[in-house]
């Protein structure tokens, strides 16, 4: 099961890079942020060994793709105690149509 709102996703995702393929839970959320003018999203990635290996071995760029929607490049960040990671990005989130972005940008 997962939910999708404008701001928030709880679901399932495809974690990809060179050498790597992995279908993930994840949990973002995103806000458009005035200061620099774009959206920022991000949140955590559920435990996977595949990505913790992968960000031990020094690798972070990935992309990550919900559904049919874009694939959308985020950098995974460090390794929480319980094994989840953590996932940044800025742009088009990978959960909705850039169009939902760009209003946000000219209406706030």
């Amino acid at each position: 099961m997962s939910a999708i709102d404008d701001d928030e996703y709880d679901g399932p995702a495809v974690v990809a890079a060179p050498e790597l393929n992995a279908t993930v839970r994840v949990r973002f959320a995103g806000r458009f942020e005035p200061v620099d003018g774009r959206y920022h999203w991000g949140g955590r990635i559920a435990p996977d060994d595949r990505l913790g290996e992968f960000i031990r071995a020094g690798q972070r760029s990935v992309t990550v793709q919900i559904g049919h929607n874009p694939a959308a490049t985020a950098r995974l960040a460090e390794v929480d105690p319980w094994g989840g990671i953590r996932v940044v990005g800025v742009g088009r989130p990978p959960w909705a149509p850039q169009a939902t972005v760009e209003s946000r940008a000219t209406v706030e």
